[in-house]
């Protein structure tokens, strides 16, 4: 399988385990604010294969915990079940980034066991998500199973929202939080610009909006949290 990109370590991309990230390429969506969007045009050629990851782990063994999968999004791809057995095989827990949009494929690699944590992105309220995933349309039953799925799951998982200043305001906040109240965790990251993102004409949103939204949300998850605030 091509591997895009690693990040050696971090500390951020699995909650509670030192990991490494690696990158997927290819994506249903085309989100304007999407940082990783050279994974998406075919811009960024593979770094690596299963052979060489696998070796780069063993060779870490005792340093670092976990792999956390992103993209890009990791479900289109069918050998996805197979890459993720090969790294728990030699040790290492797993955490998957998706667009919920694969709901099947998702279901599959919980009921098998195959993931410790996973990170599901939801875009905006409803009446905004295709305008938000940079698509003309977006199946939306298919983005409600794989809540339902993460709600019912056992495992550990987030919902989170990449906020853009263009793309979200208060009312949505409220959708959405109709749409995942009850949830485990929920988390709003607020957009920062970087050469990578397609669109040059977005801007973050204050410090101010970010604490309102989160306030919104805990309404309907207590456990919500803000990234890129200080």
């Amino acid at each position: 399988m091509k591997i895009h990109g690693i990040h050696k370590m971090t500390l951020l991309d699995f909650p509670g385990c030192v990991s490494c990230t690696i990158f997927l390429g290819g994506c249903d969506f085309r989100c304007p604010f999407c940082h990783n969007f050279e994974l998406i045009d075919g811009t960024m050629k593979p770094t690596m294969d299963d052979d060489k990851l696998i070796s780069f782990l063993l060779g870490r063994k005792g340093l670092l915990e976990g792999v956390a999968i992103t993209g890009g999004e990791p479900l289109m791809h069918e050998e996805l079940p197979e890459l993720i057995s090969k790294i728990r095989n030699v040790g290492y827990k797993v955490k998957l980034d998706t667009n919920g949009y694969h709901p099947d494929r998702l279901k599959r690699i919980i009921e098998n066991g195959l993931v410790d944590y996973v990170a599901m992105d939801i875009k905006n309220s409803p009446e905004k998500y295709a305008l938000t995933c940079g698509v003309e349309t977006v199946d939306l039953k298919r983005i409600y199973e794989s809540i339902s799925i993460l709600k019912n799951s056992g495992i550990e998982y987030e919902f989170r929202t990449t906020v853009v200043n263009e793309f979200h305001n208060k009312e949505d906040f409220t959708k959405i939080g109709e749409i995942i109240k009850n949830s485990k965790r929920y988390f709003l990251q607020r957009f920062t610009d970087r050469d990578s993102v397609p669109y040059g004409n977005l801007t973050a949103p204050s410090f101010k909006d970010m604490y309102n939204y989160a306030a919104i949300m805990r309404e309907f998850i207590p456990e919500t949290s803000l990234r890129g605030v200080e």
